[in-house]
């Protein structure tokens, strides 16, 4: 049989059992005041549901659990293996992460879908993810390696993005800032790993070759967690759609990571162990046994790390700035309390450049009203939008429905953000002060299992303090030395993915603030 008439068949197979169904689900949504809870029709369940609404998925899942009362059961077509349970509930939340944690690991359809991460602790369960991540903990708390990264950070906000901003604001050209933090933090993600700069941040701007690939891996993760597995594997067999793509994609991100060990073991290595920018995280690997004789486990646990700090790092700063600019009453906020820091600078003569602040990772670390700032941006627009787990066995949620062996479970960040019986009336709008004390002095305490940004139970995020370090010091540093505006009819819109990147980017100009 031809590869032309596999196609063939595959699309008129699915044109005959879906045409029909998706007529029905269009009658039913036009109805007189038609409920947004999707119907889990004969033979191919909510599929039609997913399908007619997956160019804006996240904001239907948050519909649906506001109005199914936070939890929800659907399921695909028959022997395709898709039985959902969809929740954004604190108390399930904490029984699935925390409490009752081992009856819900991401399970093997998850490592499949993120085949190109497959073996690395992002994808493992049991004995192999607790050595990994064991691993992984030695490996970023290392004094020097932190002190490293503290750094890097610090010199690529003064000597990488402040100047890129200052040519764009004196130009007043509109620029895409998404793009902008994009290449700022895939340098400074790569740099401690690597020990070598892939250099994106620069005046050129050169191509972003590998984060194109990352971002065609996320996209198309999503594809695979809403299709049912035999129709995305037999895709991949036959080098069609968004299967073509992802192939590419893995192609690039391998030449990438071979590009990066070579330009490493190339690179004149000066012998001081007092100087922390000669610590990476690859050292840490490639002289261990286990990745030696596996390049396959070596790439996947490198590819994690570029995943976990790339993708969430630079989509959450994407987000927090545009909600500064859309709220000027925020970013006045954040002005006044970075002031005593900048006036202290000013005094002491500490501030290298003349014409821009740069505020030191340790000056930022304490202020409370920005990291408010950053928690209701994330809040909002978590980086990683929904976590899939699997159930190895029966179980009672508290919330009282019944999950069984084999059943997929979706949990929802981004619809958890969205609620009202978690968040308030208020759920929708971008209030810091919710994060705050009643006198503003410190941090309201939030349980993870209600605030999941940085996962929550074993599995809590490895890098969150670092995270934040990066995140307080582009903040600052951009927050006080100039003015952000969203460019006029610029739409924004999240982009279908598992990571909630801008779909369209975030245009905005800069004014250079007069002190």
């Amino acid at each position: 049989m031809s590869i032309m008439f596999s196609q063939e068949l595959l699309i008129s197979t699915l044109a005959i059992i879906l045409v029909p169904l998706y007529t029905l689900y269009l009658r039913s949504s036009r109805s007189k005041n038609p409920s947004v809870l999707p119907t889990n029709w004969p033979i191919v369940g909510v599929l039609p549901y997913l399908i007619a609404n997956f160019h804006n998925l996240h904001d239907y899942l948050a519909a649906v659990l506001a109005e199914a009362g936070h939890n929800f059961r659907a399921h695909g077509p028959p022997g395709t293996g898709m039985r959902f349970f969809l929740t954004c509930d604190p108390a399930n939340v904490r029984h699935i992460f925390t409490t009752n944690h081992t009856n819900f690991p991401k399970g093997a359809e998850f490592a499949a879908i993120f085949d190109i991460a497959g073996g690395s602790f992002f994808t493992t369960e049991g004995e192999p993810w607790r050595r990994q991540r064991a691993r992984a903990q030695r490996v970023l708390s290392n004094p020097r390696l932190l002190a490293g990264m503290t750094g890097s950070c610090r010199d690529k906000v003064e000597n990488g993005l402040l100047p890129v901003l200052m040519h764009m604001a004196s130009t007043a050209t509109p620029f895409d800032l998404q793009d902008l933090t994009t290449r700022l933090v895939f340098d400074m993600t790569a740099a401690p790993l690597f020990g070598v700069d892939p250099g994106l941040l620069s005046p050129d701007m050169p191509p972003m070759d590998a984060a194109a690939a990352m971002d065609t891996v996320m996209e198309v993760a999503l594809f695979r967690h809403t299709v049912p597995a035999s129709c995305w594997k037999a895709m991949r067999r036959l080098n069609i759609g968004p299967e073509r793509k992802l192939a590419a994609a893995h192609t690039v991100l391998g030449g990438f990571i071979e590009e990066m060990m070579e330009r490493r073991k190339k690179k004149e290595h000066v012998a001081n162990e007092g100087d922390p920018s000669s610590v990476d995280i690859l050292s840490s690997y490639i002289d261990d046994p286990d990745y030696q004789q596996n390049d396959g486990l070596l790439h996947a646990t490198l590819i994690n790390y570029m995943i976990a700090g790339r993708d969430t790092i630079g989509t959450a700063l994407t987000w927090v700035f545009y909600n500064l600019a859309q709220n000027p009453h925020v970013m006045s906020a954040i002005r006044n309390e970075l002031s005593p820091i900048a006036s202290r600078k000013a005094a002491t003569g500490a501030n290298n450049s003349s014409t821009m602040v740069i505020f030191e990772p340790e000056e930022t670390k304490s202020l409370v009203y920005m990291r408010a700032a950053l928690h209701e941006s994330l809040r909002l627009h978590p980086p990683v939008p929904i976590e899939r787990k699997t159930a190895v066995a029966n179980d009672v949620m508290p919330s009282g429905h019944v999950v069984h062996a084999g059943d997929t479970l979706l949990i929802s960040l981004h619809s958890m953000g969205r609620m009202e019986g978690v968040w308030g009336k208020d759920c929708l709008e971008y209030n810091p002060d919710r994060w705050l004390s009643e006198d503003g002095k410190k941090l309201r305490y939030v349980p993870s299992h209600k605030f999941l940004a940085f996962s929550s139970g074993p599995r809590l995020c490895l890098g969150k303090d670092v995270s934040f370090m990066q995140m307080n010091t582009i903040v600052a540093a951009m927050v006080w030395n100039f003015d952000v505006e969203v460019v006029e009819g610029h739409r924004v819109q999240p982009k279908m993915s598992c990571v909630l990147q801008m779909k369209n980017g975030l245009m905005v100009k800069l004014k250079k603030r007069e002190m």
